[in-house]
């Protein structure tokens, strides 16, 4: 394999765990420059992507280049985008493993002064009963800007649509209007901000935000990683709220779980709309992936749409990359394939649709989803943001795996059986009669079901 194989080949599993914007934020512009004596270098745009992949990402793709060659015992990284020739020929497994991600990582169809794509417009966006709600509330606030469901809060799990969403109303406000809009990743807002402070110009950054009539961003929980960022978007969402502007966020989980954000904020984020999107029923799922048809140079017959839509389940980002992996194969072929080829075709992706839960995992999901460390979660203390926490773990430990209550007690820094069952019958009661706590667990069950 070449270089730019191998470095594909690891975006390909980059791209599975993360958000397509954090996704094209932090690789973007990547790539191994240099492979030698078992030491990779590979090459970023600045600095600050360098510092957050070293920090954030190293121990993964260390491990994504380890399984195609055990050789590799070092990572570099360099600031510098030096131009690598495109090899001119590749194996028909290579072109159908590569397709999904080329196809994310393509920018062609994005305006670089908007950061917005073209292809995301609310007329190909597949309506249904998971994503209504956010559906109509996005098309309340296209009618009177600023002044219905202001902010606008989207929240739901990794590749379920909130991009399209969000990206779909900005493409239609800027097709009907002089409206100016600003739409950006919150990680790409963290950096522009920390740049500003770096280089003395962050209040250039704040009048360029405050001169917009509709602030857009994406994955706002990743707000987090300053708390001078939070600071300074404090006052951009005031200054454009009371000046009657837009303000539309996405999120993975609602407002009252993300722990990292200051309550002020959380509190300003809870005074709008707040519209969730699900997991897509199959119905839905059938839909997209005919919706997706109408831009291939392809036709498949409904059989095996039917198939995809039934056994790819996670997300429509997945359900996407399984239709693409067989559009390759059409492509290169130059036949349509079997309904048996499919099977083994999409194997990988139904064996990880139905993998088994481990407790390490839920454990590990939970300590994410609430911004806490395994350690914390572990102790005895009876500190709130502590208690809510280990209680859910130990009700999906007892759900999702069928452990029995002394073992989870157990495997939770040693609590008594009964405490175990008291958590459990108390969020059992929670779900059954508190609409946040069950838009909790359902995102936490997203994300588990998205790490296996």
């Amino acid at each position: 394999m070449t270089t730019e194989e191998i470095w594909k080949t690891v975006l390909s599993e980059m791209e599975m765990s993360l958000s397509k914007a954090s996704f094209i934020t932090w690789f973007k512009d990547t790539k191994i420059i240099s492979k030698e004596n078992g030491q990779i270098v590979i090459s970023v745009p600045n600095g600050f992507v360098k510092e957050w992949i070293q920090n954030k990402f190293n121990r993964r793709i260390f491990q994504c280049l380890k399984q195609m060659d055990n050789e590799i015992r070092e990572i570099n990284y360099v600031v510098g985008n030096p131009f690598i020739k495109t090899p001119d020929s590749r194996t028909l497994t290579r072109e159908i493993q590569f397709e999904q991600i080329q196809e994310t990582a393509s920018d062609s169809d994005t305006d670089p002064k908007t950061n917005l794509n073209k292809k995301y417009t609310l007329d190909s966006f597949v309506v249904g009963p998971n994503n209504e709600l956010a559906y109509a509330a996005s098309l309340a606030v296209l009618k009177d800007l600023g002044r219905v469901y202001n902010p606008l809060f989207i929240y739901g799990g990794v590749g379920l649509g909130k991009t399209h969403l969000l990206q779909g109303v900005a493409n239609k406000i800027l097709d009907g209007s002089d409206k100016k809009i600003i739409y950006m990743p919150a990680e790409k807002m963290v950096t522009e901000i920390i740049e500003g402070m770096k280089n003395k110009s962050v209040e250039d950054v704040k009048i360029r935000y405050a001169q917009k009539d509709v602030l857009i961003v994406d994955d706002i929980q990743f707000l987090a990683a300053k708390e001078s960022t939070q600071e300074i978007f404090f006052a951009t969402f005031n200054n454009l709220y009371n000046r009657n502007k837009q303000i539309i966020l996405s999120s993975d989980r609602p407002p009252k779980a993300l722990s990292a954000i200051e309550e002020r904020l959380k509190s300003r984020f809870e005074g709008g709309m707040i519209a969730d999107i699900g997991v897509p029923a199959y119905e839905t799922r059938l839909a997209i992936l005919k919706t997706k048809m109408k831009n291939k140079p392809v036709n498949l017959p409904d059989e095996i749409l039917e198939y995809i839509a039934t056994h790819i389940q996670k997300n429509i980002r997945e359900l996407e990359g399984a239709l693409n992996r067989i559009i390759a194969v059409v492509d290169l072929t130059g036949r349509e394939p079997s309904l048996k080829e499919v099977e083994k075709l999409l194997k990988a992706y139904v064996q990880a649709s139905y993998k088994k839960t481990s407790a390490q995992t839920i454990v590990k999901v939970v300590c994410e989803f609430y911004g806490i460390t395994i350690n914390e979660l572990l102790k005895k203390s009876r500190k709130t943001f502590l208690v809510k926490p280990r209680q859910v773990a130990m009700y999906l430990l007892r759900e999702d795996t069928k452990a029995s209550f002394p073992d989870i007690g157990s495997r939770l820094g040693g609590k008594d059986h009964s405490t175990v069952i008291h958590a459990y019958r108390k969020i059992i009661d929670e779900v059954d009669n508190n609409e946040n706590m069950k838009q909790e667990i359902t995102l936490i069950r997203e994300r588990i079901y998205n790490k296996i």
